[in-house]
């Protein structure tokens, strides 16, 4: 038995919306370390905010297999709101994992100006994808607009 058969699929949008919180905050502390020179330490931080992430993915993933596409039936403002971030959202979370991919494989490789040339463009989509990514979780389940 795996773990997501052990949770209720109709959990996994709080775990999915948890997991990108904590790659927010992983990825906001990865830039401090390495604003800091700590090095090492911003290595295990950012490859921690990657396995998030590739667990958030999976989750995701898992999440839509089985119940499909999710509707949002809130009127007004709010589903223009939602309706850019999601876009914006959408479109830049299908880059992150290339992006991530290549930042953290240059690193690895010690080809360092190479990665900070990249890691200038990911470190942002990627905190912004993690970001809406919880804000869409909470416009979607948590808002009831007043009408």
């Amino acid at each position: 038995m795996t773990p997501l058969a052990l949770l209720n699929v109709h959990d996994l949008p709080v775990v999915n919306a948890t997991l990108n919180g904590i790659a927010a905050v992983l990825l906001l502390i990865g830039y401090t370390l390495i604003r800091q020179r700590k090095i090492k330490a911003h290595h295990k931080v950012m490859w921690s905010a990657f396995i998030v992430s590739c667990a958030f993915l999976v989750c995701y993933l898992f999440y839509h297999y089985r119940v499909g596409a999710v509707r949002f039936d809130k009127p007004g403002w709010v589903r223009t709101v939602y309706l850019w971030i999601l876009g914006t959202h959408t479109v830049l979370a299908s880059a992150v994992p290339f992006l991530a991919i290549i930042t953290l494989t240059r690193a690895q490789k010690g080809q360092f100006e190479k990665h900070r040339a990249i890691a200038r463009w990911t470190l942002p989509i990627w905190l912004y994808v993690s970001v809406t990514g919880v804000v869409v979780y909470l416009l979607l389940y948590q808002v009831r607009p007043r009408l």
